[in-house]
């Protein structure tokens, strides 16, 4: 391929213009595929921009707080006891904290419809991209299904009619708001956030009140459950400290799962107004939203359930097992039931929405960069990707599979190796942004000058969240190697994913013959000569007590 002097548009008034005329590009970031990335330069044109700054601010909030909070932080309290579970979900916290952080990065210079795997195929190798990004897909696919059940179980609570029906009411209007205007979206994710905050300001203030004794029966608490049962918990009846390790270690699953959808700030970065003040903002904040939202709550719950209360463990999706509630109805507080249920079913229907749009957006990015059939591209007169949104709405039947006991079995499986895919797709933006980190330096780039916004802490923070993810990924199912505990959906569920996507990984590098980009062929410099010649404006200084807005503003 010739030397860098093709063109590539700078979206400005005049039209497109050269950026290797107006910046002398010419220099060494080697030979990749320059058509291609002048077509993703043009890519925000294909979508209407329909998020403001306060829709990404609540949805990168959004996507920390749901169901893993509400109700499976009862799980973990129980498995680790209130200290286990709260380091746990500390480090977690941190460790996602600095995977946001490099997607924040990468999103604010690039922003791509599709997220990290648009960074994968840019700046790492074209077949990883590939085979993560359809990794993504089946996650989506079972997991949109899974918030449909989750959301008709829920409201078993008030009403007793088949579930079918649920699902179907729920699937037919998800679909509906999934093809109409993405600020359609934007504004539910905005108002079911708003409730969210609502309910874990009140939940935390309601465990503030128990533990000081001004419940109805006057039981001041304190720290009285840290001292018995204890502040941690003899796992699987494992003695001493090995014990008590294992429950701590174990519940990193939960925070896990509680965490997940945290990265996808950057999931419609092409449909953000604003995207290069907007995701960096979302991402700066998300450390300061991680503690006061979960790890505060976490804290919170620990003072006022004992870890070895019985209700802890149940199976249900509703609100009767949410270690808040046990609270309040160990403490007499009669009304806490409904008001959690009715904001996890909006939680649930929050979740759905959210991977709709995920998962058609990630599926129209795959489709640009040749990794899936190019009709998941069209677009309706909304500016949505229609077909890519259809094709999920047809998998919402995969719902009906809980309706029968030997289905939904069936079903229970494809969830739980959903739930290890998270953890491979954070080890791959942990991979592609140290790569685009060392490629930054390798080329000369400076990060804090030249990018629109450089992430802290960089590179350490990511090389520990990739080191502990991988320790985490082969450590998962640790528990099935243990004598007497043995368990095969565990074990396939724990370690399945990993080999898939590397067979994945190597057929489609052996078939495209693709390479793993050299780092001073990374192309960043486009991007970088696209966002100087396209300056955002400024956003506006906050007045009077606009001041106090730390939420979206």
């Amino acid at each position: 391929m010739p030397p860098h002097t093709a063109e590539y548009p700078s979206f400005d008034e005049a039209g497109p213009t050269s950026i290797a005329e107006k910046k002398g590009f010419h220099d060494n970031v080697g030979s990749y595929d320059v058509e291609n990335t002048a077509g993703q330069l043009e890519e925000v044109h294909d979508f209407k921009q329909g998020l403001h700054q306060r829709h990404i601010q609540m949805i990168a909030l959004a996507g920390t707080i749901g169901t893993g909070l509400f109700l499976g932080s009862g799980r973990a309290i129980a498995t680790a006891g209130p200290l286990g579970a709260f380091l746990g979900y500390s480090i977690i916290g941190l460790t996602v904290s600095s995977v946001v952080f490099g997607v924040g990065e990468m999103g604010a210079l690039a922003p791509l419809t599709g997220g990290a795997i648009r960074y994968l195929e840019l700046f790492c190798d074209p077949a990883l991209s590939f085979a993560i990004g359809w990794n993504h897909v089946y996650s989506y696919v079972v997991s949109i299904p899974s918030e449909i059940v989750a959301a008709a179980v829920i409201v078993q609570f008030w009403v007793t009619i088949n579930n079918a029906i649920w699902i179907t009411v729920f699937g037919v209007v998800m679909l509906i708001t999934a093809l109409l205007f993405v600020r359609i979206y934007g504004e539910l994710e905005f108002g079911f956030s708003m409730l969210k905050i609502m309910l874990v300001i009140g939940i935390n203030i309601m465990a503030l009140v128990i533990t000081c004794g001004g419940g109805p029966d006057h039981k001041a608490i304190g720290f009285s459950y840290w001292k018995n049962p204890g502040p941690f918990v003899q796992y699987l009846g494992v003695e001493g400290s090995l014990g008590r390790f294992m429950g701590f270690w174990t519940t990193f699953d939960n925070a896990l799962y509680a965490y997940s959808g945290i990265d996808n700030i950057t999931v419609a970065a092409a449909e953000t107004r604003n995207p290069r003040h907007a995701i960096p903002q979302a991402a700066r904040r998300i450390f300061v939203r991680i503690f006061l939202f979960y790890i505060l709550t976490i804290f919170m719950v620990g003072l006022v359930v004992p870890s070895n209360d019985p209700n802890l463990l149940g199976s249900t999706s509703t609100a009767a097992h949410s270690p808040f509630v046990i609270a309040a109805r160990n403490a007499g507080i009669s009304a806490v039931p409904s008001i959690i249920n009715a904001v996890v079913l909006t939680s649930a229907w929050s979740s759905g929405n959210s991977n709709m749009l995920g998962g058609s957006r990630i599926l129209y990015g795959m489709a640009c960069n040749g990794h899936a059939p190019k009709f998941f591209k069209r677009m309706n007169r909304f500016g949505v990707p229609y077909i890519s949104v259809a094709l999920y709405g047809l998998f919402v039947a995969l719902g009906y599979m809980t309706l029968s006991d030997s289905a939904s079995t069936v079903f229970t499986w494809l969830q739980d190796i959903v739930a290890i895919s998270t953890l491979v797709n954070w080890v791959c933006i942990c991979i592609v942004y140290l790569r685009f980190y060392y490629g930054c330096k390798k080329q000369g780039i400076d990060r804090h000058k030249e990018l629109p916004w450089a992430a802290p802490f960089q590179p350490w923070s990511t090389w520990f969240s990739l080191i502990l993810l991988v320790i985490l990924f082969f450590t998962g199912g640790y528990k099935t190697f243990m004598h007497g505990h043995w368990d095969t959906e565990t074990f396939i569920s724990s370690y399945l994913n990993g080999p898939l996507i590397l067979v994945i990984y190597l057929g489609y590098k052996f078939v495209k013959k693709t390479r793993i980009i050299p780092l001073e062929e990374i192309p960043i410099r486009p991007f970088i000569e696209n966002y100087q010649n396209n300056p955002e404006p400024e956003p506006k200084p906050k007045k009077g007590w606009r001041r106090l807005n730390i939420l979206w503003s």
